[in-house]
């Protein structure tokens, strides 16, 4: 089923130092990445840069559902997450937006899409920040690792 809150996703403006982009071709169907991206079952085994454990406190895949989880790092520090989903098209796009540290000041939009070629699946990811911090400047490095512990995941699955 497809639901969706078009009028909801709209974009923060950010200038390109606060915008993150991401493009990555997974060896999998699109349907399974989905699934493996919107079952907290599944997320809680791969979500986070690598080292990281995380706990999905809530995960309500519909337009207005809650996204809450908290990331641990290997420094023994908690980094909560605390959202709502925006958009929900599935299997082709995910759109949500929170606050990071559950600072109501550090706002993050995202939006991932899901596109499928011979059972591969392309993963693109749009992130804009209001803020700019160590967060947001360690966003590329963090991203990639955890788009590389799902690839890693989906590889055993």
């Amino acid at each position: 089923m497809t639901e969706s809150n078009a009028g909801a996703t709209r974009q923060p403006a950010a200038s390109p130092n606060l915008e993150l982009r991401l493009t990555r071709v997974i060896s999998a169907p699109r349907a399974l990445v989905y699934k493996v991206w919107t079952d907290p079952k599944h997320v809680a085994q791969w979500w986070g840069p690598r080292d990281f454990v995380t706990t999905i406190r809530k995960m309500e895949v519909k337009p207005g559902g809650a996204w809450r989880y908290t990331m641990r790092g290997p420094d023994g520090n908690d980094y909560p997450f605390d959202g709502v989903f925006l958009a929900v098209e599935e299997p082709e796009r995910l759109v949500s937006e929170g606050s990071i540290h559950g600072d109501p000041e550090q706002k993050v939009w995202t939006e991932v899409k899901f596109s499928e070629q011979d059972g591969k699946t392309t993963l693109t990811v749009l992130q804009r920040f209001e803020f700019e911090s160590y967060a947001t400047r360690g966003a590329p490095i963090g991203w990639n690792q955890m788009l590389d512990r799902l690839t890693e995941y989906l590889a055993k699955a």
